[in-house]
């Protein structure tokens, strides 16, 4: 009997290259998924009855009450490099293999678009655009942006992507870097050339901030209304890295007072969100289908990673 292999809630794999698709329908038989976002536990487990290997995206939970009631499962290959809706411990005394695309794969592509929202809401391009749209050339005035040369720019979380990121800022823009990451020890942030600063100082001094951190228990909403209170005014924002790690509410709260002059986000809480979302409403607010991987490239490797 051939294997049974469900792909879950992947928008990307196997769509771009189909080659993916067939090497797996090699190895066994291949079933695409589209289940709700937040689907877990028993009924997901019911769902995938069955299936003994598991490409999974962001969504849906394979948590604790999904691995008691699934049947065997041989292995969960995430297609991407976080895995917080994957539960390792029940994965583990279950038996189950869990495995994760390796995050140099996804650092270039990830790190450009930070990059990319950053300058966009920096230089107001997607305002600017609209209004060429629109037959409004004379009103060019109304867009004037700001330059990362010389600015104070703050990585919260300096591992592979972050790093990237405070390279392209460091050497491509001529930024100060300053950096926040527990987990990484002074000496080894100078090394790589930025400066180790607590939170506090990074919220208080930088300019331009880069979320980049994974989310854990101990970062959930990391940056809520007291973090919020102690940024800098008109700073820039862009966050890449998972949208739990900001308390939207307390965001909106900066972007009304104007603390925050513009972010770009490609991460949301709770995503994905409809056109009615809050956030949508601001003009210096840019906000992307969590597409930093979406590289050809990328795109390519992920894939290849998952297959082998």
């Amino acid at each position: 009997m051939k294997t049974k292999i469900a792909i879950v809630n992947s928008s990307s794999f196997g769509n771009i290259f189909p080659e993916h698709i067939e090497r797996l329908e090699a190895l066994g038989a291949v079933k695409r998924f589209t289940l709700p976002k937040d689907l877990g536990g028993k009924e997901l487990a019911d769902s995938l009855r069955g299936y003994e290997v598991i490409i999974a995206s962001v969504t849906a939970w394979y948590n604790e009450e999904f691995f008691e009631h699934k049947d065997k499962t041989l292995l969960i290959a995430r297609h991407g490099i976080g895995y917080n809706n994957i539960d390792i411990a029940a994965a583990t005394k279950k038996g189950t293999l869990v495995t994760k695309v390796s995050g140099l794969i996804e650092r270039e592509a990830v790190a450009e678009n930070a990059i990319a929202l950053l300058m966009s809401v920096m230089r107001k391009v997607r305002e600017a655009s609209w209004k060429v749209k629109e037959g409004k050339w004379a009103e060019r005035a109304k867009f004037v942006g700001s330059e990362i040369k010389g600015k104070t720019a703050g990585v919260i979380g300096f591992g592979n992507i972050g790093s990237r990121v405070g390279e392209i800022l460091q050497h491509g823009f001529n930024a100060h870097v300053i950096v926040y990451d527990p987990g990484i020890s002074a000496e080894e942030i100078r090394a790589r050339g930025a400066t180790p600063v607590s939170l506090e100082e990074l919220l208080s001094t930088a300019d331009i901030i880069s979320l980049n951190a994974c989310i854990t228990p101990d970062n959930y909403h990391l940056l809520s209304v007291k973090e919020f209170s102690l940024l800098k005014k008109s700073v820039f924002i862009v966050n890449t890295a998972r949208g739990e790690l900001m308390d939207e509410a307390a965001l909106k709260s900066a972007l009304d007072n104007k603390t925050v002059a513009g972010i770009g986000l490609d991460v949301l809480e709770g995503e994905p969100i409809t056109e009615e979302h809050p956030l949508l409403a601001y003009e210096n607010v840019v906000i992307t289908p969590h597409t930093s991987a979406y590289t050809y490239e990328c795109l390519y490797g992920m894939g290849d990673k998952v297959v082998t």
